[in-house]
């Protein structure tokens, strides 16, 4: 079951700070105590950590093509574990959410993040 915030209004929302990209949570998956693991646990507060729902569907249709159980049990803990901002009205991508709510995205990709003016993107796998 992915955790997803209920609706609020954005004033209501908690003070997330990064917006964790699929390529991030993968390596958490692969690795639970790797690089990504122990950044997020040097932060003040874990739960300045969240992900998109786009993130989750992606992690979850991944773990499902794959057919692994134990890929799939993975992903659903990581999912139980970290909030999972609902799509709003007018936001089609996860970068675009990261921007519209001024979070910084956390990606392996910055490429292709790097392209989006005034987004904040950082790379925890490097």
């Amino acid at each position: 079951m992915i955790r997803i915030l209920k609706r609020k209004k954005f004033f209501d929302m908690p003070k997330f700070k990064y917006l964790l990209d699929t390529n991030i949570l993968s390596e958490l998956i692969k690795q639970p105590n790797g690089y990504t693991a122990r950044k997020i646990a040097h932060l003040d507060n874990e739960d300045l950590c969240c992900t998109s729902l786009i993130v989750a569907c992606e992690l979850r249709y991944g773990a499902l093509k794959k057919g692994s159980h134990i890929l799939m049990t993975k992903v659903n803990q990581l999912l139980e574990t970290i909030a999972v901002l609902p799509m709003e009205q007018n936001i089609e991508s996860h970068y675009a959410q990261a921007y519209a709510l001024g979070l910084t995205v956390v990606t392996g990709n910055l490429k292709e993040f790097s392209r989006i003016p005034d987004l904040v993107v950082e790379n925890w796998l490097a």
